[in-house]
């Protein structure tokens, strides 16, 4: 007799060694060796396709609309007049997505090293990849250390959606590559970088905005929370030549987008730059403070 019992299967990330997150899975939709890394994509029970990276997360149809949100509308609002945007990494397109919601945006450059994955998201996450084929956005399958450091393009807002400090990406945090990245941007540019757990990664965060220190009137870090990273809760670095995050952010545009949101609000656009006091007390030798904001 053939048995019912379908075997107990579950993703299993772990962090350093010290914290573990696992998604009960239902089947391997897709799992390929890129040049790069391993890709897969599973189904799960309860939050949608998974996507994984070397066997990290990277993101879930459940909760992919915080990241992708927030990593976009915060500089787009910020900004007064964000026409070209350069997103380096984002090859699930979620990035692109939301940047593309924007009518200023006239034109999107994104730089995604790794084909498999834009291929695998294509298939696997459409309603996230929906918009890697909008007329605007013009995608580059190439490095996007060296696409930084020969392009003659400048842009308004440059948005690094990178995986992990390891591997291919680990080039995106280094200084040389933000001193590119600066050049590249025009006089009132704003660079967003993907900053790690504040609970995990502290060690990670602090070389990064000293990295980027030399080049940038402003430094901020602002966080969101989800539910398929480390620890539930993410950050963001902001780095800015001209614009104060809060004091610069256009709510009454934002409020008038047209577009809905599932996170991102101006609420959430102003509160995520109020850092708790263990996250700002080990930042406080490389961030701006947000001054002249009530506490």
């Amino acid at each position: 007799m053939a048995s019912d019992h379908k075997p107990d299967l579950w993703a299993t990330e772990t962090h350093k060694g010290i914290v573990g997150l696992r998604f009960r899975v239902e089947k391997t939709l897709f799992s390929e060796k890129s040049p790069y890394q391993q890709v897969d994509v599973v189904k799960t029970a309860g939050h949608g396709n998974l996507l994984l990276n070397d066997g990290l997360v990277m993101m879930s149809e459940r909760d992919e609309f915080i990241y992708h949100e927030m990593i976009a509308h915060v500089p787009l609002w910020v900004h007064p007049n964000p026409e070209r945007v350069l997103i380096i990494g984002g090859g699930d397109g979620g990035t692109a997505r939301e940047v593309l919601k924007h009518g200023a945006v006239k034109r999107a450059v994104m730089v995604e090293i790794d084909e498999t994955v834009v291929s695998a998201c294509r298939r696997h996450f459409p309603a996230v990849s929906c918009a890697l084929d909008d007329p605007r956005l013009e995608l580059h399958i190439e490095d996007g250390v060296r696409f930084v450091n020969e392009t003659a393009e400048r842009f308004d807002v440059v948005i690094i959606d990178s995986t992990d400090p390891v591997g291919p990406a680990a080039p995106l945090f280094d200084k040389v590559f933000y001193g590119h990245a600066a050049a590249i941007l025009n006089d009132d540019g704003i660079m967003i970088t993907q900053a790690e757990s504040p609970f995990y990664d502290a060690e990670i965060q602090l070389p990064m905005l000293r990295n980027q220190r030399p080049f940038f009137k402003r430094l901020h870090l602002y966080l969101f929370s989800n539910i398929t990273y480390p620890g539930g809760l993410w950050s963001f670095g902001f780095a800015s030549k001209t614009y104060h995050p809060i004091k610069d952010f256009d709510a009454d545009r934002a409020n008038a987008a047209g577009f809905p949101t599932g996170y991102y609000n101006a609420g959430i656009h102003r509160a995520a730059f109020m850092l708790p006091n263990f996250v700002a007390d080990g930042l406080s030798d490389v961030l701006d403070p947000i001054e002249g904001v009530p506490s």
